[in-house]
């Protein structure tokens, strides 16, 4: 039964998921070695498309990519890859890799371009803060002394009056059942 549309896109798609170099050594791999579909080797010297990346220095393990190959070859056992699916994927690594390499530079321009503006929107708010408050001290970064904990809990005790009784009520208890004991 050949592959329907969804098992090719699925494959696209989980290609495009690897990394560039793992990509590049599955191109290498499946021109130099025996590609089966259906098993990670078998005893004539087939092997699946990741293990032939893997042998020409692509050092990645996807099992969705397992799982999306045989889903595309339709696969029931472990058998020799047709020359129509070895095409199909190769054909798939390559557009994968040209669309890459097509993405890469203005992508990273892009990229550089919007960093650059969030680093001058947050200059702007900064300068207009220390304008404000006189200070430029949110520069040196959140350090709590080491006795801030306690002041914080003294005040929270003395904006409560409340729970200074009840706390002062439960330590006498301690105390008391302490001398009892």
């Amino acid at each position: 039964m050949p592959p329907n549309r969804s098992d090719i896109e699925d494959l696209r798609r989980v290609i495009d998921c690897l990394p560039t170099r793992t990509r590049e050594a599955m191109l290498e791999g499946i021109r130099v070695n025996d590609i089966i579909v259906g098993a990670y080797s078998d005893r004539l010297g087939g092997v699946c498309p990741m293990l032939a990346a893997h042998r020409c220095g692509g050092r990645t393990s996807l099992v969705s990519f397992a799982r999306a190959w045989d889903a595309f070859t339709g696969v029931r056992r472990a058998r020799r890859a047709t020359a129509r699916e070895l095409r199909a994927l190769e054909t798939q690594l390559v557009a994968s890799l040209a669309a890459e390499a097509h993405r890469a530079e203005p992508g990273a321009a892009d990229l550089r371009g919007v960093i650059a503006e969030h680093q001058a929107t947050t200059r702007a708010r900064r300068t207009r803060e220390a304008a404000q408050t006189g200070s430029w001290a949110f520069l040196q970064g959140h350090r709590e002394r080491p006795d801030a904990q306690e002041e914080r809990g003294r005040a929270r005790l003395e904006a409560s009056p409340a729970f200074v009784d009840e706390w002062s009520a439960a330590v006498e208890r301690a105390d008391r059942e302490r001398a009892l004991s």
